[in-house]
């Protein structure tokens, strides 16, 4: 993947929806909703303090994180899909 985010943006590969319910029974396309987990594929260099130090990312390539429902933006690159979302939009790492 050729994609860098900038600052203290990350890019997350989000889960694939679910394609059936806990009973078995199998969900329509339009009765799916977008999945609020991941993993990280690409994070940036960090974000820059008022004083001019650098804030590194407290998550890394391959972390699972769980994120809003509404966060990020959507990008397609190479035929695959991707959210590019700040660090802060993140709430937690899955272990």
């Amino acid at each position: 993947m050729k994609l860098q985010p900038l600052a203290d943006r990350v890019v997350v590969k989000a889960a694939p929806a679910e394609e059936k319910t806990k009973g078995g029974l199998y969900i329509p396309d339009t009765g799916k909703e977008k999945p609020q987990h991941g993993e990280i594929v690409a994070i940036g260099m960090g974000k820059t303090a008022d004083n001019g130090t650098l804030i590194k990312p407290s998550v890394k390539v391959g972390d699972k994180v769980l994120y809003g429902k509404y966060s990020g933006t959507e990008v397609t690159v190479d035929g695959e899909e991707y959210l590019i979302m700040r660090e802060s939009d993140i709430f937690a790492i899955l272990n």
